[in-house]
Order: C-alpha cells, then structure tokens, then sequence
C-alpha cells in the first residue's frame, strides 16, 4: 500500500492473525534516520473551535488573536531559528486541527490581527509607572511579533508547510471540529464525517494528506481504528491506560508504539516526562518568577479605556504585567513580572528536564531489548499562552540537548525506523480527568449527546435519498457544516468546566437551530430562504470540500 503523503510506504511481513504477535513494519522516509538509541518525542496539539464571529471584538476572537500572539508565532519562530542553528537537531510532532487551519486561512481574520496588536500597545503606552518594566517588556515582544507577522505576509500556515518539508516538524490533524469521538459512535457516519472533512481539509490547506491524527482529547473506543484506516490515518496518541491496558499487554509499556489489526499504530503518554512541565502546582510553569496567567490589565482598565478598544465589560485582554509570586498568593498581591529572573531560570528548567529524560532513557535502556521512546503530548497553547515562558523553554530544549545527550524525534520517523511493533487492541480511554469519558458526559453536558444523534439520524436519511442528493446538495453540504460545528468538543468541556457557558450553550444551540431550518427546507417542512442560508455560508462556511457521501447509510 502507497502512500503519496511524506513518500511513506507501507508494508506488512507477517501475519497479523496471532494474538500479540509482532508486525514488522518497513517505511521507506526521506530524510529518516535508522534510529539507535532511546529518543524524546514532544507531541503538541494546536486547537481553537471555529470562533469566527460577525462582531469585531467578539470575545471568541479574542481567543484566537491571543493564541496567535502567544503560541501559534513564537513557535514557528523559534522552530526556524532552531533550525538554521549549528548544532541544533530540532524535531517535533505537531497537530494542526481543521479549524485551527481554517481559522489561520480567513482573510478577514487575519486583517483584523495588527490592529488588535495595535491596541494593546496602546494600552501598554499608558500603563501605570508601576508597570513600567513588565509593560515596556511586553510590548517589546508584541512589536516583534507583528515585525515577524508582516515579514511572513500573514500566512503561517505555509511556515508549517516548510517546516515539515525540512524535517523538523511531523502534521497531523485532527478530528474535523474537534468531535469527541466516543459520544458519536452510535451512528458511524458522525465519526466518519469527522475523519474525512478532517483528512480534506489538511491535504487542501498543507498539500498532503495526513497519516497521523491527534484523535480528540487523546479519545479511542473499540474499533475507531477500523473509520481511522478508512480515512488513510495510520497513527495516533493515546494517553497512557490506552496502552498499558491494550490487550495483551504491551511488553515493551507506554516505551514504544503498538499497532493493531487493521494497520493503525498507537503511542502512549508518558506522564513522566509531561507532568514537569503541564503542572501549574507541581511543575515548572507554577515557578514564582514565571508570569501570572491570571492576573490581566483588561480587569483594571476604566469603563472608558476599555470603550476605546470597542469592548463593553472588563475581561482578559491578553497583557499581564505580574509573576506568580506564589501558587497561594492572591490574584491582588502579585507582584510586577521581572523578566530577567523568567529568562535564567527558563535556562535551568530546560537543563533540570533534559537530565531527567536522559536518566529515564538510560534507565530504560537497560532494561529494554529495543530502543525507548517517551512521548510527551501536549497542548501547544500551553506554551506561550498558559506558560508565557513556554517557547523559552522549548527553545532551551533544543540548544541544550546536544550537551545533555537526549535526542528529538518526529512519530514519523519512529515509525520510519523499522520498528517491530507489537499486535495490541488498545483500551478505550481518554485523557481527560479520571481518564475515560465523564469529563464530556455529566449532569453539565449529557443533554448534547442526544441532539447529536437525533441530528445524525436526520442526516444520515436525508443523504441516502438519492434525490436529494441531486437535487439539495448545497442545503445538505451546509446542514453537514452545521452538524459538525455543534460536535464540537470544547463547548462541552466549557460546559462541565463552568466558565463562559452562556457562550458555549449559545454556540451549541444556534448551530442545531441552523441545521433543523436546513433539514426542513431539505423536506419541504418550510419556505426556503436564499437570504438565510447565504448568512449561514458566510458566518459558518468552513470546510469548502465537504461531501455528502460521509453521511450516506452503508454496512458497516
């Protein structure tokens, strides 16, 4: 079996009939290196949900503008700097979710971007003296990355596209909206259109198909892999239980890739090498001299300052001027960020990690008839917006691994090396809180998962009818649109979280209302409005190759 994407080919050389027998996989990979010892694979997921809004200072946008400023840039700055640096192998595995993409590809969004920076450096301007330092500091920053933004002509996603030409980065995708898959199976055609419009919408936007998926919150269940293979995704991260309780159980643990029958292969979290760095209590982002998260000038500015900027209520406004000071230090006892202190002690954590994973690799090694993988996933926007020292710190990474002895790898190249790779079932799992599916299925949010399958029995119908087809095909593409908006995962964790649910609630809601107005035009149930349904084509008209035949009836 070939595959275009990444000039990988695929091939089996025994047979996979024999519980826990070992696959041997040989991958054919440009640029691939035979690997030889014990290696380190960051993973990191890039997301927003579709936040694109007819209100200019829409709060949904502010989360993208945010992301961008903080994560999205720095990252591909300093993956290019790390790069073109002598001595510096830098290697990562990085999803990039459909849309997040679309949200990078939206012109009116990404005109909108400097003149949201724009302002916060206006605000910076007019800091309190107080702040002098951390403000003139931050806007420092800003300014480079809107010089950094000109410079790429506003298009980011090519910058990913030559990073994994060059052999830094490995793209995955990423379920179309971010669906939680589980909560979907009841009707196959929902995780079906969430694969395919996913595997679209990459290939259109990078070039290539992808052949690995970040499966939403690190979410599997019996036989995913099977819609997977379907879709050409032959690999994918699960949080640790989904390996260390796969049947059988792997020889080898979360330290090297499983694979099952139908051709997927499985990585698993390492929480060693994770906990030291997502922990805001326990790891480094909690340090003392590290900037404050919480504490943000848009909660301090006048009713007046804040018209100016065309936002009516205080909220976050991405310009934070304290440190943590301490974990139980109150939000108004900060003290003023020192980004000095940030900057040495980014150098030592970066150092602390490194020995760590060298240890553990070493250890490892061993006891280990084979090379040893750790697999550190996590979400991108932890470094740069949750962790503003975050890119510091991968950064750090890169320049000291030579020193510290520990190498990067891509999931790719993993796979590439000619592993043999145990036959395992993983065990359905998450990565969410208590590790399987509640943290998206509670008294919060339960009420969303029979909307979903009402709508996709809607639609699985209305699709089937050949007439239909033929004839509605733009109603049922837009309805297809609609119904996978509402899928998306992170209005169900905002949900259970308890933060901005009114928001999420009302994404939810207009997205279904939406695709009822549609099914009923498709059934003649309603007047058809022309004017109504180009509203809907502009405001949610992502995915411009979405395809009818996801959500037509076929045996499973």
């Amino acid at each position: 079996m070939v595959s275009a994407a990444n000039n990988i080919i695929f091939r089996w050389f025994c047979s996979t009939n024999v519980k826990g027998a070992i696959v041997r996989y040989k991958f054919k990979f440009t640029g691939a290196e035979n690997l030889s010892k014990g290696q380190l694979a960051l993973v990191l997921h890039a997301h927003l949900p579709y936040v694109r809004s007819s209100e200019t200072s829409a709060l949904e946008e502010d989360w993208f503008f945010q992301a961008l400023l903080e994560a999205y840039l720095p990252l591909v700055e300093l993956l290019e700097t790390a790069n073109e640096e002598e001595g510096q192998n830098p290697r990562m595995t990085l999803s990039l979710s459909p849309t997040l993409l679309s949200l990078l590809s939206d012109k009116e969004l990404i005109e909108r971007f400097p003149s949201w920076l724009l302002t916060r450096l206006d605000l910076l301007a007019n800091a309190s003296k107080k702040y002098r330092i951390p403000a003139d500091h931050l806007a420092e920053q800003i300014e480079g990355k809107l010089a950094f933004w000109e410079s790429i002509n506003a298009d980011l996603i090519s910058r990913f596209v030559h990073l994994q030409k060059s052999g830094v980065l490995d793209l995955l995708t990423c379920a179309a909206t971010h669906g939680y898959l589980p909560l979907l199976r009841e009707h196959y055609q929902a995780v079906q259109s969430q694969l395919s419009n996913a595997v679209r919408e990459h290939t259109r936007l990078i070039g290539v198909p992808p052949l690995g998926i970040w499966l939403p919150e690190c979410a599997y269940y019996e036989g995913l892999d099977h819609l997977m293979q379907g879709a050409g995704l032959r690999y994918a991260v699960l949080d640790g239980h989904g390996l260390l309780h796969a049947t059988p159980r792997p020889l080898y643990g979360l330290y090297a890739p499983i694979c099952t029958r139908k051709g997927v292969a499985f990585f698993g979290r390492d929480s060693d090498s994770t906990l030291p760095v997502w922990s805001a209590t326990e790891g480094y982002p909690g340090d003392p001299v590290y900037r404050e998260f919480h504490r943000d000038l848009g909660w301090e500015l006048s009713p007046e300052q804040l018209d100016f900027i065309g936002i009516n209520d205080p909220r976050p406004l991405g310009l934070k001027l304290h440190r943590v000071t301490g974990v139980s230090t109150s939000l108004e006892k900060k003290a003023c960020y020192e980004p000095n202190l940030a900057s040495s002690r980014v150098i030592e954590h970066a150092r602390d990690y490194l020995k760590d994973r060298k240890a553990q690799l070493d250890q490892l090694e061993s006891s280990m008839n084979a090379s040893p993988l750790l697999v550190a996933p996590f979400d991108a926007e932890l470094f740069g917006h949750w962790w503003y020292e975050g890119p510091s710190f991968l950064s750090e990474l890169f320049r000291q691994s030579a020193m510290e002895n520990v190498s990067f790898t891509r999931l790719v190249d993993v796979l590439s090396g000619s592993p043999k790779i145990q036959l395992c079932e993983p065990s359905p799992s998450s990565w969410g809180q208590g590790g399987f599916h509640n943290y998206w299925l509670n008294e919060a949010n339960s009420w969303i998962v029979p909307e979903w399958n009402r709508s996709a029995k809607a639609m699985i119908e209305c699709c089937s009818c050949s007439e239909n087809v033929q004839t509605k095909s733009r109603l049922l593409k837009q309805a297809s649109r609609e119904l996978l908006l509402a899928q998306s995962s992170d209005w169900s964790f905002i949900l259970r979280a308890g933060t901005t649910t009114e928001l999420a609630k009302n994404r939810i809601e207009r997205h279904l209302n939406r695709f009822w107005i549609l099914i009923k035009w498709i059934k003649g149930e309603e007047d058809f409005s022309e004017d109504l349904l180009a509203s809907f084509e502009i405001e949610d008209g992502l995915f411009p190759l979405v395809e009818i035949k996801d959500w037509v009836f076929n045996k499973y």
